[in-house]
């Protein structure tokens, strides 16, 4: 799987309790998804609203594709309250529009219940997740994503998740802005002996 199993790398504690990835299924998860996606907050950047056969051609293109997007729900103490696309940036269309670099891993997220916005726990869950994707992909060495400019909150939260903005890419269905996490600097190490 081009994404090393991500789903499979367990819990990750945060401040605001256990996340975990767990992926998508069709069609047990698709009424959960597509009420989330005819929010109107959600609908105005996803552009996914309408009857569950939208949404479900939109994440079965990714669940039938070659592995290099991974739809998953995200649970928060064992509840489902995101929606995760984790993907390959450097093998995306995306691509073509900024500098990629190879295995660049690109994050997709929605906070589904209007309950979990507005809080600060997107910020908490992306810098969660970007750590756990740096430590697990060693070949990795940013995370990047591409929200729609207009969506101020989620710009917001990634840059309270350490992402930096490094750019604003015109794309096919958006003016976006570019957000950045780059891995920390690894430790020197001492020379080695004689």
């Amino acid at each position: 799987m081009m994404l090393d199993d991500l789903p499979g790398w367990g819990a990750i504690p945060t401040p605001a309790g256990e996340f975990r990835l767990s992926p998508v299924r069709l069609p047990a998860d698709l009424e959960l998804l597509t009420g989330w996606m005819n929010d109107p907050e959600v609908a105005a950047f996803w552009e996914l609203a309408g009857p569950p056969e939208t949404t479900g051609r939109h994440v079965r293109a990714q669940l039938d594709g070659d592995g290099r997007s991974v739809p998953c729900l995200g649970l928060l103490d064992g509840e489902p309250m995101s929606y995760w696309e984790v993907y390959r940036a450097d093998l995306d269309p995306l691509a073509a529009h900024y500098p990629a670099r190879p295995h660049d891993t690109g994050v997709h997220l929605l906070l589904g219940p209007a309950a979990s916005r507005g809080r600060g726990l997107g910020a908490v869950l992306l810098a969660a997740l970007a750590e756990r994707i740096l430590r697990r992909r060693p070949s990795c060495e940013r995370v990047v994503a591409e929200p729609d400019i207009r969506n101020r909150r989620s710009v917001r939260a990634f840059e309270r998740a350490g992402f930096r903005a490094a750019a604003e890419l015109d794309l096919p269905d958006k003016r976006a802005a570019l957000m950045v996490r780059v891995r920390a600097p690894r430790p020197a190490q001492p020379p080695s002996g004689p």
